[in-house]
Parts: C-alpha cells; structure tokens; sequence
C-alpha cells in the first residue's frame, strides 16, 4: 500500500484543524503556509472531507474551515480511507496461495488496526519524545 500526496496532505491538513480546534476558523492558507504545501491542492481536498461532514467552510472575513466532528471522534483510518479508497495491500487475494493469503490479510489488518486507532486528537497533540531542543548539555 502507498499512500499517495491525497492522504498525506489530507491528514496534515485535518491535523492542522484539530490543533486549532475551539480557536475558529482556518484558512487553506495559513494551514498551507505553515506546512509548505500548496494551498490550491489543499483546495481540491476540502470536499471530500466536507462532504463527508468531517469540516465545514465558513465564508467571509473571518472564514475557513474548521473541524465539524471532534478530533477525538476522526481516525487517521477515516481520512486515508476517503481520501485513498480502501486499505489493501493485493488485489484479488483469493486466487493466492494460503500461506501469502494469510500474510496479506494479517498485514492489512495490522495496518488497518494502526489507522483505526490512532485518533486525530493524538496526531494533533503528539510531541517527539527524542526532541533534544529542551534538554541542556554539560560538558
């Protein structure tokens, strides 16, 4: 499975509105400009996910977007899903030998149990645990 541009910028522009969330509106600018991404790609992701009722836009001056279902209700399975299609690593495992049937399965679901449990809220609020910037050195 790969997981294309779609999913990648899908699932950091939805982390971007889930670190805002409660703070208003967004714009595919600011979210664009912080990631350095191209806010006109960002512009082509937005309506799945609304449509999907995950965001919703707001016009005017004070517009954007902004989550419409809680971050800890959306899992990174729920984006990379609408965004990607399904979630499978071979086509047609039917016709496979038992024994790489059981690994593609098993890969699958491992990947899928990953997705589906990791919620928005957690990628939103995640912190490198091997981050040096705030320790001091003596020598």
């Amino acid at each position: 499975m790969k997981i294309s541009t779609k999913g990648r910028y899908g699932l950091t522009l939805m982390i971007s509105l889930a670190k805002k969330e409660g703070q208003g509106c967004v714009s595919l600018k600011t979210i664009a400009e912080e990631n350095n991404l191209s806010d006109l790609y960002l512009e082509q992701l937005v309506g799945p996910l609304r449509n999907a009722g995950l965001i919703r836009s707001v016009r005017g001056a004070k517009g954007g977007y902004q989550l419409r279902v809680a971050a800890e209700e959306i899992t990174a399975g729920d984006i990379i899903r609408l965004l990607e299609g399904p979630i499978t690593f071979v086509e047609s495992i039917e016709s496979e030998p038992p024994a790489q049937k059981q690994l593609w399965i098993r890969m699958r679901d491992a990947v899928r149990d990953v997705l589906d449990n990791t919620t928005l809220k957690y990628l939103a609020e995640y912190r490198e645990t091997n981050n040096l910037d705030g320790y001091m050195f003596y020598i």
